[in-house]
């Protein structure tokens, strides 16, 4: 397919005007612009405008459009931006660029796999739009971020169109909802605008049979996509999970607590967390350390220093960390504790996964008791817990997808288990010092 556009003039007039909020997209000046939350919030039309408006104001400048799969975005992105834009730009199907007068130029683009974004490493691109980033990975937008980069006299931006849901939920959640940032990120980079269907007129007027069948959608689904909240989305693992509920300031935890741990190792992510039980059997999470690229004996220091703080009775750590690795002969929990530091005794995790989730939901039902109460302090749990997604074929079980987010979840899930094992052992022993 070849699309041939004309020389154009010096001024191009684009017919379309936009909503309010669809202005407000267009002259973000940040860094990171997402743009989204309900369905029918006139978001693609907006992004396929605003590069468009890009390329015809800055000759030379290249942008990337990309959704997950290829085909999504031919439906969704191409042939409107034809039907709309054709004259006035040269499309080559084979390359998958759209090519201005000028020199600017849209590549189209995909990542459907974890693996395929790795195509775009080492490329440079003054503007990346992602269309519905909440289904790409943390990781994939990760080496994204990395494209956005040249020496050309452009503004470099990223623009991102999102909804709740997906793999990607908690990033986007986290950098844009909760403006929760780690080092390196910056809050002034990152802004949200928020589109819901009323936002969109247009759309609304034209066909009010849609907004009926979002009204008619079940309750977690509605709230999601008629009016873009970002706490409760279809498939969500732990949809029971409420900040307003579980979530407790640091000066609401009990002093009269007997302590003890849970930790779960990845590469990517160490999460440890301190956990007391009071004497009603309920259980407060008070502290967390979540931490990615530490080796396992930097994991075990980072432990014992984070532990000393309080008598903890025991760790309890997955039980893989007890295999022997074939280049040390050496198990892992072995070299997790063997660099000198002191650490409570160290116990492995009851792994069953279904029966653990459920055990999980069990402390966050409202009206059971013993409760689970997590301190404010434990940002990673926060954002991850409710992030949690079914598993696509064991629905009992939690997605290990997108992976970063499943650590201090996993922990907890080892904590609750340990409690479940000695609550009948040990209850009387654990409090003789009371």
């Amino acid at each position: 397919m070849s699309v041939k556009g004309s020389a154009l003039p010096r001024e191009v007039k684009i017919e379309g005007v936009p909503n309010e909020k669809q202005a407000e997209f267009f002259s973000s000046k940040a860094r990171f612009t997402a743009y989204g939350g309900a369905r029918g919030g006139g978001k693609s039309w907006a992004l396929r405008r605003k590069l468009v408006t890009l390329c015809l104001r800055y000759p030379g400048i290249r942008c990337l459009l990309l959704r997950r799969t290829y085909a999504e975005l031919k439906s969704n992105h191409l042939y409107p931006m034809l039907e709309e834009y054709g004259s006035l730009f040269s499309y080559s199907d084979s390359e998958k660029i759209m090519r201005f007068v000028g020199g600017s130029s849209i590549s189209l683009g995909y990542c459907d796999a974890e693996r395929d974004v790795l195509r775009y490493q080492g490329q440079e691109y003054d503007v990346i739009a992602i269309d519905e980033a909440t289904q790409l990975s943390e990781m994939q937008f990760s080496v994204l971020k990395a494209c956005l980069r040249g020496v050309r006299p452009f503004p470099r931006r990223m623009y991102l169109t999102c909804n709740p849901g997906g793999i990607g939920h908690a990033w986007v959640k986290r950098l844009f909802i909760d403006r929760s940032y780690r080092e390196g990120e910056k809050p002034s980079d990152h802004s949200f605008i928020p589109a819901r269907l009323f936002d969109n007129p247009i759309l609304t007027e034209a066909d009010p049979e849609y907004v009926d069948s979002l009204r008619a959608l079940p309750d977690r689904l509605r709230r999601a996509w008629l009016y873009g909240e970002w706490d409760v989305f279809e498939g969500q693992f732990f949809p029971e999970f409420s900040e307003s509920v579980h979530v407790v300031g640091r000066e609401s935890v009990p002093r009269s607590l007997t302590y003890f741990s849970s930790a779960d190792y990845g590469l990517d992510m160490f999460a440890l967390l301190l956990l007391g039980v009071d004497r009603d059997g309920n259980v407060w999470c008070i502290d967390e350390l979540c931490q990615s690229g530490l080796t396992l004996g930097d994991a075990g220091r980072a432990a014992s220093r984070f532990l000393s703080r309080f008598p903890v009775r025991y760790l309890t750590v997955s039980p893989d960390l007890y295999n022997r690795r074939q280049d040390s002969g050496l198990s892992g929990i072995e070299i997790f504790a063997a660099e000198g530091c002191p650490l409570p005794p160290v116990t492995p995790a009851d792994n069953r996964r279904v029966q653990g989730w459920r055990t999980v939901r069990e402390y966050l039902s409202e009206n059971t008791s013993p409760f689970l109460r997590i301190s404010e302090d434990c940002k990673d749990l926060i954002t991850s817990l409710p992030s949690l997604t079914c598993d696509p074929i064991r629905n009992e079980d939690a997605s290990d997808h997108p992976h970063e987010i499943t650590h201090s979840p996993e922990a907890l899930r080892y904590a609750l288990m340990s409690r479940a094992l000695y609550r009948e052992e040990k209850e009387r022993d654990l409090f003789k010092d009371f």
